[in-house]
């Protein structure tokens, strides 16, 4: 199954609320005028773009008709999509692994698939030919690091543990160590999903950072900060209190083929600024894959 067809299929349904509902908005008028533009927007805020950024795009909708003199909602439906697409297009969506190694700090809250997200993304970098070590970070949640172990196993990426309950800074500083030995390229870290409001774990993100700073000075480093597509504008929430405290640089959204809201994609982009590099469109290895803004509009209208 090729990428278009795996997010067309991942996205069924979310396209087939959108299809209900806008779908019917660009078949059911004749002529653009205001009643065309309130109902867009409306459907707009229905699949989870929120109602900032649903807003945005219907007003750059209702200026590039009125510029370019359309006629047809078929006209303003290929319109739309360009604007989604550049609402999109915040940063490069591929992950920066320029140096050897490179760091990928993955942070979110528990349960949004972070850790299956890591081991995801390390099968897709193994498939590529690059060496890859895994650090469990996440000490506190009981077989966090079972389960990191277990896709080490399944993708052969090395990765470096320690006891539960044990200093996460530690675990990353031996992981640092360790991946100097032994020549990876890419460092996957692991860390505690404790709720984001909570100072410590602030600070323990800040410790994380400090080392990987002063063991790996000018490493490539992007901090992937994971969030699941079913929370829709409280994920946005999450996102932006993350932003803040840790300095996310790219975002994976998960479980996408759970909801019919999929426009929290645009949503989280447009809002943060920051470019998504990996959507989940189902519980298979290949199932999370590198982002396209392009595709992705087009597989969602």
């Amino acid at each position: 199954m090729g990428f278009f067809d795996k997010i067309k299929s991942g996205m069924a349904k979310t396209r087939s609320a959108l299809s209900n509902t806008l779908g019917s908005v660009f078949s059911g008028f004749s002529q653009i005028d205001d009643d065309f533009y309130d109902e867009l927007e409306e459907c707009l805020i229905l699949a989870d773009l929120g109602v900032e950024t649903a807003t945005k795009a219907t007003d750059r909708l209702r200026k590039t008709v009125k510029e370019q003199h359309l006629k047809t909602t078929e006209e303003a439906k290929s319109v739309l999509k360009d604007i989604l697409v550049e609402m999109l297009n915040v940063g490069d969506t591929a992950l920066d692994l320029s140096t050897t190694p490179s760091v990928v700090l993955v942070i979110g809250v528990n349960g949004v698939g972070k850790t299956t997200t890591i081991g995801k993304i390390a099968n897709g970098l193994v498939e590529q030919g690059k060496k890859v070590l895994l650090v469990a970070g996440d000490t506190f949640r009981a077989a966090a690091a079972d389960q990191l172990e277990v896709w080490a196993n399944r993708t052969g990426a090395d990765i470096v543990r320690q006891h539960e309950g044990a200093d996460p800074a530690s675990v990353v500083y031996d992981g640092i160590q360790a991946a100097k030995a032994r020549k990876s390229e890419v460092i996957l870290i692991d860390t505690a999903g404790r709720l984001h409001n909570k100072q410590n774990l602030m600070n323990e993100l800040n410790k994380i950072s400090r080392i990987v700073e002063r063991e790996l000075p000018g490493a490539a480093r992007e901090v992937l900060l994971v969030l699941d597509g079913t929370t829709g504008q409280n994920g946005l929430i999450q996102a932006k209190q993350f932003k803040e405290i840790a300095g996310v640089t790219a975002i994976a959204l998960t479980k996408l083929d759970g909801t019919a809201k999929g426009g929290i994609v645009i949503a989280v982009a447009d809002a943060l600024q920051i470019p998504v590099k990996f959507i989940g469109v189902g519980e298979q290895a290949d199932d999370l894959m590198p982002f396209e803004a392009r595709n992705f509009v087009e597989a969602l209208l």
